[in-house]
C-alpha cells in the first residue's frame, strides 16, 4: 500500500464518523512529505519542522513516525526514514548537545548564544530528547521493515556518543555544557552562568531544556528520564540480539538502573488529593513541580513511549491531576479543553497535547471527543497548529507546524487500530 492508497483508506474509514477528519488528515499527511522532506546528494533526508528552516532532532522523528505503518510496503517511505536515520545520527556525531541542525554548514541560527556552537548547529539547547527521538525511530524502523543496516558504523558512534553524556549528566558538576543567551525571556537561557539550577545527585541524568525548548526549573525532568529508560531497553535488545555489543550492552544496563532507580527515589509525589503520581521536574534537594507541558515527552506520554500501561495505576493518577486545574497550564474554553505550555500564551491549548491525550485515552469515546475537538478548532485551515485559544480558535500560534499536523494523523490511525509496531 502507498501513501495514496492509505490516505484513500482512512477517507473510506472516516466517513461514518466524521469526514472533516479524513480532509485534515489527508491535508497533513501529505504536507509534511511534499514540504519538509528533503533528500540530500549523500542519500541521506533533511527534515524541516516547518516555519522554521531547521532540522530539530525531536520534531523529524515525530513528522515520520506514522509513516512507518508503510515502510515495509512503500520503497520510497522506507528510503526515506531509514536516510532520515542515517543524517540523524551523523548530527550527533557532530554535536550530541545540540537539539536543532542546519542543512548544510552555513551557520544559520543562533550563532551568538554562548556555547560551543558550530557551523552545522542551529540551536544548541541541550534536551535528553533529542537523543532518545533517534534511537527510538531507529529501532521501529527495525521492528517495521526488519531491515538493520542503519545499524552501522555512524549509529553505534553515536550512541556511545550518547551513553557518555548521559553519564556525565548524572552529575552535571562534571559537564562541560553551558549555555548563555542574551535575552529577555528567562526560558531561552540557563541560570547560574550558564550551568542551570541547583540539584543533588540523584542517578537520573540532567536536562537544561524541556522538549518545548524552554529551560527547565529543576535539572532532573521526568518525563524525558522516563524516556531515556525506554529507549535504553531498546538498546539493550540491539546490542545483545541485533549487533551484539557487549561493553555498550553493558553501559545501557546499567544506565538504565541508575535512571530507573532516580525515578524511583525522587519522582513520586503526592497530588492535593493525597495520592501518589509522577512530578514533571524534581531536583534532588527536595524539590518538585505538578505540572504537564504540551510537548512530547510529557508525562502524559507515559504510556505512549512505552514507559507504563495505560491503566497503571500512579500513571491514571497523573493522568486525572494533569487534566484539572492542579495543573497551572490546564484551559477550558468554549472550542477547547487541555493542556497548554508556558511557551505559549496563558488559555492556548496545544493540538500536540490533545493528541497524546487520545492516544493515550482507555476508550473510543475519548479518542473521539478530541478527534471532533480538534477538526472543530482548526480555522478552516485543514491543519494543526502550535498553540490554539480556547476560545477563539482563530487565534493560534505557527501555522505551519509538521509536528502538530502528524500527530493529528496518529490519533486518526490510531482510532482506527492502526499503529505503529512498537515491540517485538
Amino acid at each position: 500500500m502507498n501513501t495514496v492508497e492509505f490516505i484513500d483508506k482512512i477517507t473510506q474509514l472516516s466517513q461514518s464518523k466524521n469526514p472533516k477528519w479524513a480532509e485534515i488528515f489527508k491535508n497533513c499527511f501529505t504536507n509534511t512529505l511534499e514540504t519538509t522532506v528533503k533528500k540530500q546528494e549523500d542519500g541521506t533526508y533533511y527534515v524541516f519542522t516547518g516555519d522554521i528552516p531547521a532540522m530539530w532532532l525531536r520534531d523529524s522523528v515525530a513528522q515520520v513516525r506514522p509513516y512507518l505503518v508503510l515502510a515495509n510496503e512503500d520503497e520510497e517511505i522506507k528510503e526515506m526514514i531509514h536516510g532520515l536515520v542515517q543524517r540523524q545520527f551523523d548530527f550527533i556525531n557532530k554535536d550530541p548537545y545540540a537539539n536543532a541542525f542546519n542543512e548544510e554548514a552555513n551557520s544559520a541560527g543562533h550563532q551568538t548564544d554562548q556555547t560551543q556552537m558550530s557551523p552545522w548547529v542551529w540551536e544548541r539547547k541541550y534536551e535528553i530528547d533529542s537523543l532518545c527521538y533517534p534511537i527510538q525511530l531507529a529501532y521501529l524502523y527495525y521492528l517495521a521493515t526488519g531491515e538493520s543496516s542503519h545499524f552501522d558504523e555512524t549509529f553505534v558512534r553515536g550512541v556511545e556518543k550518547i551513553l557518555d553524556l548521559w553519564k556525565v549528566e548524572q552529575n552535571h558538576a562534571n559537564s562541560p555544557y553551558n549555555f548563555i543567551r542574551d535575552t529577555w525571556r528567562k526560558e531561552d537561557t540557563l541560570v547560574n552562568d550558564g550551568k542551570g539550577p541547583k540539584f543533588a545527585v540523584t542517578g537520573m541524568t540532567w536536562s537544561g531544556f524541556r522538549p518545548s525548548d524552554d529551560a527547565c526549573i529543576y535539572s532532573y525532568l521526568v518525563p524525558s528520564n522516563m524516556f531515556a529508560v525506554v529507549v535504553l531497553g531498546y538498546l539493550e535488545d540491539i546490542f545483545s540480539t541485533i549487533l551484539p555489543q557487549p561493553a555498550l550492552l553493558e553501559k545501557a544496563i546499567t544506565l538504565k538502573k541508575e535512571i530507573q532507580q532516580g525515578i524511583d527515589e525522587y519522582a513520586l509525589v503526592k497530588n492535593q488529593k493525597g495520592e501518589k503520581i509522577f512530578a514533571y521536574e524534581v531536583d534532588g534537594l527536595g524539590n518538585a513541580s505538578i505540572m504537564d507541558d504540551s510537548n512530547v515527552p510529557n508525562l502524559m506520554s507515559a504510556a505512549y513511549i512505552g514507559y507504563c500501561k495505560r491503566d497503571d495505576e500512579t500513571y491514571l493518577n497523573t493522568r486525572k491531576t494533569l487534566l484539572s486545574k492542579e495543573n497551572p497550564y490546564y484551559y477550558e474554553g468554549a472550542y477547547l479543553k487541555g493542556i497548554g505550555s508556558s511557551h505559549t500564551p496563558e488559555n492556548y491549548v496545544w493540538p500536540i497535547a490533545l493528541a497524546i491525550q487520545g492516544l493515550t485515552a482507555q476508550t473510543k469515546e475519548e479518542k473521539e471527543e478530541i478527534l471532533n475537538m480538534l477538526a472543530n478548532a482548526d480555522a478552516n485551515t485543514f491543519a494543526m497548529h502550535e498553540g490554539v485559544d480556547v476560545n477563539n480558535p482563530e487565534n493560534f500560534t505557527r501555522e505551519w507546524f509538521s509536528w502538530a499536523n502528524m500527530m493529528f494523523c496518529e490519533l486518526v490511525m490510531d482510532y482506527f487500530d492502526i499503529r505503529v509496531k512498537t515491540g517485538r
